[in-house]
Order: C-alpha cells, then sequence, then structure tokens
C-alpha cells in the first residue's frame, strides 16, 4: 500500500458500503413514509366504513391492519412493546385521566378498585387454570392472563356513543388502573415462567405495594410540579408543550424508581384536571384541547392498525398441526373472560348489598343486565398484545402466548364489540340525563351571576351605560333562551326566536369570512391579516354552535 494514501481497491470497497448503507437507509425511510400513508388511509377508510356498517371501529382498525400484512414490504413490520409502553400508552391515558369525571370515581370508588384490581387478579388465575387444563404449562399460563386480564382503556373509549353513561365512566374509571395491576402480575408470571419458582407472598405483597402507591405518589409529585411550572409560562404554545412532556415524565420517573408508571399518569392526569381550569387560559385550554383530541384519536386508531399488522405473523408461527389445538385454547380463554367478570360483578355486588345496607348504597344499585352489558362491554386491546410482545424471546412458548392473546384480542373486538348494541338494546338501560340537567343548570347559574355583577363590574372599569344596557340586554336575552330551552313545549316559539337568532348570527359570520377571503384573493389584505381575522371569527362560531355530546 502507498503510504500517501490507502489502495483504490480500499478506497472502492469503503466507497460500497456507504452506498449499501445510503441504500438500506433510503428504503427504510420510504418504507416508514409508506407506513404512515398506509397508517392514514386505514383511518380514514376505517372511519367512513363505521358510519354504514354495524361494527365498532376498533375491529375495522384490527381488520384493516391485517390487510396491510400482506402488501409488499409490510410483512417485515414489527411493533415494538416499547412504542405502546412510552408513547402510545401515557398519551392516551393521560388525556383519559384529564377528561374522566373525578365525582364518578369517587361516587362508585369502591367497585372501581374491585374491578381494577382484584378482578384482574382473578381473571388472570382463572385464564391460567383454563389454559394449564388444556396443556399450556403454568408459567406461560399465567403470562396469558396476565396480558389478557384488563379491559382496554381505548377500547372503552371507542364505545363512548353506545354506552349509557353511568357503565361507560365505570369502564373508564376501571381500565384506567387495571393496567398497573396487569403489569405487576406479568413481571411475577415471567419470573415464574423463567425461574420455575412462585415469588413469595412478601414478595408479591411488596412488589404490589411499591407498584400502586409508589405510583400514586410520583403522579401526585409531578402533578404538583408542572402544575407550578405551567401556570408561570406566559405563551399558551410553551405551556401546552409542558403539558405534553407531563404525562411522559410521570411514566419514567415512576418506571426508574420501580413504581406503576401507568398509575403516575392516571393520578396525575387527574390531579391536573382538578386544579388547571383556575389557572390555564382561554387561548392555551383551547389550543390544547383541539391537540389532545386529534392526537390521542389518531393515536388510538394507528394503535389498532398496529395491532391487526401483527396477527397473521403470529399466525404463520404456529404449527399446521398445533393450530387446532392452540384455536381451541383461545376459544375457551376467549369464552372465560366475561363469564368471569360477570360473575365477579354478581358475587362482589351481592357482598356488598350484604354488608352495606345504607340508603346511598341502595340508590346505587344494578340491575342483572346491566351487569351483563358491564361483562359484555369488558373489551381486550393494545395493552393486551404489548404485554405478550414484551414476552423475552428466548422463553420457550412465546410465539403460543402472541398468538392466543392477539387472537382473544381480536375476537373480543369483533365479536363482543359487534355484539354490544343489541345487547344494550336488550338490557333496556334507563337514560341518564344528569349530565344535560346539570350543563343547563350551570348555564343558567352563570349568567344570573354574571347579570347580578354587571352594574358592579361596570363600575369598576369605568365603562359607559350605553355599553352596559347592551351587555345586559344580551346577558337577559341568553337567560330567556336558556329558560325557554328548559321550559319545554310551553316556551316553544321563544326557542324558535332563539334558534333563528342564532342561525342568523352565523350566516353573518360566514358572509364576513366570505368577504376578507375574497379581499385576500384579490391581493387587499396579507394572509396575516386574513388568519388573524379568521381566528375572531372562528372563535365566535365555536361559541355560537351547541357542542356535541358524547
Amino acid at each position: 500500500m502507498d503510504a500517501a494514501g490507502p489502495a483504490p481497491a480500499v478506497v472502492a470497497r469503503g466507497l460500497d458500503t456507504l452506498d449499501q448503507r445510503a441504500a438500506r437507509g433510503n428504503n427504510d425511510l420510504v418504507l416508514g413514509l409508506q407506513l404512515v400513508v398506509a397508517l392514514g388511509v386505514a383511518i380514514l377508510v376505517a372511519h367512513a366504513l363505521a358510519r354504514r356498517v354495524p361494527v365498532p371501529v376498533p375491529a375495522i382498525l384490527v381488520l384493516a391492519g391485517s390487510a396491510l400484512f400482506w402488501l409488499p414490504g409490510f410483512d417485515h413490520v414489527g411493533l415494538p412493546p416499547e412504542v405502546v409502553l412510552l408513547l402510545f400508552l401515557p398519551a392516551l391515558l393521560y388525556w383519559e385521566a384529564i377528561t374522566s369525571s373525578a365525582r364518578h370515581i369517587r361516587k362508585f370508588a369502591r367497585g372501581i378498585v374491585l374491578t381494577g384490581t382484584l378482578l384482574v387478579v382473578v381473571t388472570a388465575a382463572v385464564v391460567a387454570v383454563v389454559a394449564n387444563a388444556l396443556g399450556v404449562p403454568w408459567g406461560l399460563a399465567w403470562i396469558i392472563g396476565a396480558a389478557l386480564a384488563p379491559t382496554d382503556a381505548t377500547a372503552v373509549a371507542a364505545l363512548r356513543r353506545l354506552l349509557p353513561r353511568r357503565n361507560l365512566g365505570t369502564l373508564q374509571a376501571e381500565s384506567l388502573i387495571n393496567d398497573g395491576t396487569a403489569l405487576v402480575v406479568y413481571g411475577l408470571a415471567v419470573a415464574f415462567a423463567a425461574e420455575g419458582r412462585m415469588p413469595s407472598a412478601g414478595e408479591i405483597t411488596g412488589q404490589f405495594a411499591l407498584s400502586f402507591f409508589g405510583g400514586i405518589a410520583v403522579g401526585l409529585v409531578v402533578g404538583w410540579v408542572a402544575h407550578r411550572v405551567r401556570s408561570r409560562i406566559p405563551n399558551h404554545v410553551d405551556t401546552n408543550i409542558a403539558s405534553v412532556l407531563t404525562p411522559f415524565v410521570a411514566y419514567l420517573l415512576a418506571e426508574e424508581v420501580h413504581a406503576s408508571g401507568v398509575l403516575a399518569v392516571v393520578t396525575c392526569g387527574l390531579y391536573m384536571a382538578r386544579v388547571t381550569p383556575r389557572t390555564v387560559a382561554a387561548a392555551t385550554r383551547q389550543q390544547g384541547a383541539a391537540f389532545w383530541t386529534l392526537s390521542t384519536t389518531v393515536l388510538n386508531a394507528a394503535l389498532f392498525v398496529l395491532i391487526g399488522l401483527q396477527l397473521p405473523a403470529s399466525v404463520q408461527r404456529v404449527a399446521p398441526a398445533e393450530l387446532a389445538h392452540d384455536l381451541l385454547i383461545c376459544a375457551a380463554v376467549f369464552a372465560t373472560l366475561p363469564l368471569v367478570r360477570w360473575l365477579f360483578l354478581t358475587v362482589s355486588i351481592g357482598v356488598i348489598r350484604a354488608l352495606d345496607r345504607r340508603p346511598a348504597q341502595r340508590a346505587l344499585r344494578t340491575t342483572w343486565r346491566g351487569r351483563v352489558v358491564s361483562a359484555v362491554a369488558g373489551l381486550r386491546g393494545g395493552v393486551s398484545l404489548a404485554v405478550a410482545l414484551s414476552v423475552p424471546d428466548d422463553l420457550p412458548g412465546r410465539h403460543l402466548v402472541v398468538f392466543v392473546t392477539g387472537t382473544v384480542v381480536v375476537a373480543s373486538l369483533l365479536i363482543q364489540g359487534s355484539a354490544l348494541p343489541a345487547v344494550i338494546r336488550w338490557a333496556g338501560l334507563p337514560r341518564d340525563t344528569t349530565d344535560e340537567d346539570e350543563y343547563a343548570r350551570a348555564q343558567i347559574a352563570a349568567s344570573e351571576a354574571a347579570l347580578e355583577s354587571l352594574d358592579a363590574l361596570a363600575a369598576g372599569l369605568d365603562v359607559d351605560d350605553a355599553v352596559a344596557d347592551a351587555a345586559r340586554s344580551n346577558l337577559e336575552q341568553h337567560l330567556r333562551a336558556l329558560a325557554a330551552d328548559r321550559a319545554g313545549d310551553e316556551e316553544a316559539a321563544s326557542v324558535v326566536r332563539s334558534r333563528q337568532a342564532r342561525d342568523l348570527h352565523l350566516a353573518l359570520l360566514h358572509r364576513k369570512r366570505t368577504t376578507i377571503i375574497e379581499l385576500r384573493d384579490q391581493r387587499v389584505i396579507d394572509d396575516v391579516v386574513l388568519r388573524r381575522i379568521q381566528a375572531q371569527l372562528d372563535a365566535e362560531e365555536v361559541r355560537l354552535t351547541p357542542p356535541e355530546t358524547e
């Protein structure tokens, strides 16, 4: 080799290696972009189909993901479990906690704690017994039970418009805490399968205590710090950036001390929901709500598509001679889940009724048909599959865990999810109008308080009498419209006039918007001016448009 530099052949080989790496990088980039586009198309198609076919959106999304598997290049796309546990889960659980009802959780706390903890352990144990009876080793049987024991918060959220308010709130609250229980059971099951020994009662108790109480403590600390940091940030964009970071900080800190990241995120979300309404500015809140609603909807849908993308690969790993037996295991486990849930609800409610006969407790009672609805609505989802995929690769029988868990998740979404509307109709549960009544009362109370304080506020701000009179007229008109809405048919004419005034106002806003767009097109005003005026018109339109009911 010449001392002046490397030989031409060595340089050529080096350049070839760089070209190969660049080619692989470009291929990976193209595949990543194709996956993003495919996910977006699958989500749009699934949402469009859901409006035309009586199948839940999560089930359609899973089927769409399974269809993507057969496209060239997508058969090797994997879903690392850490993606679900570190990216999907904190964001989804945080927003669910923020938008949940703390009053509902307090009201039904006893039942929620029982189903979020004890029911998870009981379900995991019964599923393990059933799987072991069909030939699955105890260690793997416990892993399958731990994976399938918790109901899924994201799947439950997708049923928002189907379930009565009471059932939905209880299921959401339960699914916010049962993941933490399931992950503890899973850790014990993996240790049992790998080491061949069951941890002692002291080890189990200590791990559960650290997971639950440690997770709650971390969530409160992170929430307290995040609230103080956010209250000192003047810019609403930066405030919302801090909001996005909050659940991930809570999850990571809890995991660092071996506590439950799930409970840390949920506790932090509940704390923030309690304290931020007094300190967060309106612009910050409006921007944050829009961001979280869109991002969690996309994450939720993408999660189910990615789940479906994993299933064909797990089926292919099953030996043909074992397929019939493994499908039998899947069928037995799937049938066990709603049955155990219904029996647990029946027994626990019976015990509570026998021990607590207070009138307040009687008011919380539900019917046996309501328990059937709760049993059928206990769907399994992405967390179950993430737990199954996180089983170590060197653990014998891992493919069986993934196959059984994935098959049961799909069956849960397809069969239980599709049957749920019919079960709800059969149950004949009464419609809960509490939210609507409270919404109407709160609007009237807020407007009356504003009207009573108008004179004092106007004097303090040195407002002209004409301005104060105009504000008083608007408030009185708004109160009359609210009273007419509550009065029903007796004030139907007033209601019609109120709606006509709103429709006219919206039409005038549309005309204003058309005019400023025309001015922009004619180059009379700049795009910056257009966006500034359009933001004002949009805010006024949002104020006039009735909110969608969940």
